[in-house]
C-alpha cells in the first residue's frame, strides 16, 4: 500500500497512523520530495478526474487564472501539493480519508 501525500498534512498523518495500527503495511511517499512523474499523474487524473484538484487549497487560489484554468495534469506537475490528499494506492486507488475510505481500509 502506497500513501501519497505530504508531510506537514494533518490527514495524511492521521490516515498513516491509523493504516499502520490496522496492520497494513505502508509506504508514505511525500509528493512534495518526490514528485510524480508524468505517467502518475495521468493515471491519478484517469482515475479521479478533476476530482483530484484541492480547489480549497491555498495553492490552488494562489495560481494564475492561466493555471487555474489548465488540465489537472499540468496544475499537479506545477504545483503537486494542489493534489487532494491522502491518495492511497492499495486493492484500488482511494482519494481522501472520509468514512467510506476508512470503513474500505481499517
Amino acid at each position: 500500500m502506497i500513501l501519497y501525500g505530504i508531510s506537514t498534512c494533518d490527514t495524511c498523518k492521521t490516515a498513516l497512523k491509523a493504516l499502520e495500527r490496522a496492520g497494513h503495511a505502508v509506504t508514505f511517499r511525500d509528493i512534495r520530495k518526490e514528485p510524480l512523474n508524468t505517467a502518475e499523474i495521468d493515471a491519478l487524473v484517469t482515475e479521479f478526474g478533476g476530482r483530484l484538484i484541492n480547489k480549497q487549497s491555498t495553492t490552488y487560489r494562489s495560481f494564475s487564472d492561466f493555471l487555474r484554468e489548465s488540465e489537472p495534469e499540468a496544475q499537479i506537475a506545477a504545483q503537486p501539493t494542489v493534489m487532494k490528499r491522502p491518495v492511497i494506492q492499495a486493492d484500488r486507488w482511494y482519494l481522501g480519508w472520509d468514512a467510506e475510505v476508512q470503513s474500505a481500509l481499517l
